[in-house]
């Protein structure tokens, strides 16, 4: 899986470059050259991004400033500062909002990357959900889903008999926990098709595998908005 970074620099052949090196690199980079666009980017899907990089002096809102929006919408996404300022209080205040890490241009670009993949390996969870399978049993911690017999017990041991369909769509889930799944990938791969009426049932399904898990604390299913969905397990 192919790591996102939403890159904030609005210094044009900077952010140019480091776009296009990290692309090689193998990222997906979206790259905005202001505080207030990478904001409204990073609101239409909180999920999506594995690593923030923020370049501190942005017109209008600085990156201090943007950093404190985005914790307050994900507190789980790391983000490390880019920035020509490398005064000890400068540090201090990004550290202190919760920045992984502060570079000071200028930067050798290899270490940067270096940098990305220790923070998002770091902040990944030390142990991944456990996904078990034998004899068409999928298990997730306490929940299991018996894929030939359509019953997926719960965590508190509640018994419900799903449609092929909903079993269907759950075993794409289990085997794609934490990461964003984009709704023609779900379309297509579940239904066959991808149409308005088949996604409409896609909601459906969504909402009622909402209520199987809320009493499950560990297992949630998040939008990610014009995108996908998440299939969160702690």
């Amino acid at each position: 899986m192919r790591h996102r970074i939403l890159l904030v620099e609005d210094e044009a052949d900077l952010g140019n470059v480091v776009k296009q090196y990290l692309e090689l690199m193998d990222f997906e980079v979206n790259w905005q050259p202001n505080g207030s666009d990478a904001l409204e980017e990073f609101k239409r899907a909180p999920e999506l991004y594995h690593i923030l990089l923020i370049d501190v002096n942005l017109p209008g809102m600085d990156g201090f400033e943007l950093a404190e929006h985005i914790v307050k919408i994900n507190n789980q996404v790391p983000f490390l500062f880019l920035t020509a300022r490398g005064e000890k209080t400068d540090r201090l205040n990004g550290l202190k909002i919760g920045a992984d890490d502060y570079v000071v241009k200028p930067f050798d670009i290899d270490e940067l990357v270096l940098r990305i993949r220790n923070i998002i390996k770091r902040k990944q969870p030390s142990a991944a959900p456990e996904v078990v399978k034998a004899k068409n049993v999928i298990i997730i911690g306490n929940t299991q889903l018996y894929v030939d017999s359509l019953k997926l017990v719960t965590e508190q041991g509640d018994e419900i008999v799903l449609t092929p369909r909903e079993c269907d769509l759950l075993v794409l889930f289990f085997h794609n926990v934490n990461r964003v799944i984009k709704r023609e990938e779900i379309l297509t791969k579940v239904w066959g098709s991808n149409d308005y009426f088949v996604g409409r049932s896609l909601d459906v399904f969504i909402s009622r595998f909402r209520k199987y898990f809320q009493q499950n604390p560990g297992i949630s299913i998040k939008n990610v908005y014009g995108i996908g969905f998440v299939f969160n397990v702690k």
